[in-house]
């Protein structure tokens, strides 16, 4: 059996999760817990690069954050739908690693993977809590047990959403700045003779920290990542308010 993870990610790309909420996936780590980043697909539809460099590209940042597990579903890169195929496969990864939160892809964006793989993820996770859904693992004859994860959690891409609330990831950023490096053959370089892309550009990589710096502006830290929610948040006391 796989080992429980506390945090499980999903990305409709490689490079999704790094970009979205690597600060806050290194400081989970940091503190001690088990995350896994399930990618929905290969990216292999990416302009730059090919989806064999994106593999190897994910898992040199999967090491550098310290992911406990990282898999990939082969999804159709552009192509893939929230229907009952796509839901099981989603449901067979909650299941198998059982996470007490799933942080996803953004609710809506300008690449119309990320909205999708959003609902995909979203709706798995609570048809997952299903008992009359019956699931197994290819090679093993065990049914798998329901699960449903207590917090789904979508984080904020290219549009500047508004989040439902912010994770002070001070003295994490260059860790996730790090991670998000390591797909050389997405990010500005100046020697590369491959097509420029809306991310291949020096002002992309240097929004993606000033975003963090401006979140963490408004509640008052140096750094922060945004997430939006599904359902109202609740906390047990005003004592856990930044």
């Amino acid at each position: 059996m796989a080992q429980k993870l506390d945090i499980l990610v999903f990305g409709a790309h490689p490079d999704d999760a790094e970009l979205g909420a690597g600060a806050t996936i290194a400081k989970e780590i940091a503190q001690g817990k088990k995350v896994g980043i399930v990618d929905l697909t290969r990216g292999e539809l990416g302009t730059r690069g090919s989806a064999e460099i994106r593999s190897r590209e994910a898992a040199r940042a999967a090491e550098i954050l310290g992911i406990a597990v990282r898999e990939n579903l082969e999804f159709q890169d552009g192509f893939f739908r929230n229907d009952p195929r796509h839901q099981m496969a989603v449901i067979r990864q909650i299941r198998k690693y059982r996470p007490d939160t799933v942080l996803c892809n953004a609710i809506h964006d300008r690449h119309i993977d990320h909205g999708r793989g959003s609902d995909l993820v979203s709706d798995a996770c609570f048809l997952s809590g299903l008992l009359k859904i019956d699931t197994q693992l290819e090679g093993d004859d065990r049914w798998q047990e329901p699960w449903r994860p207590k917090n789904v959690y979508h984080y904020i891409q290219w549009k500047n959403l508004k989040p439902d609330f912010v994770v002070d990831v001070s003295g994490f950023i260059e860790k996730k700045l790090e991670a998000i490096r390591a797909y050389d053959s997405q990010f500005f370089d100046p020697n590369s003779k491959e097509p420029e892309t809306p991310i291949s550009s020096a002002n992309f990589l240097e929004s993606v920290e000033y975003r963090s710096r401006d979140l963490g502006r408004l509640v008052g830290v140096e750094y922060a990542e945004g997430f939006t929610v599904e359902r109202t948040l609740a906390v047990s006391g005003l004592d856990q308010l930044i």
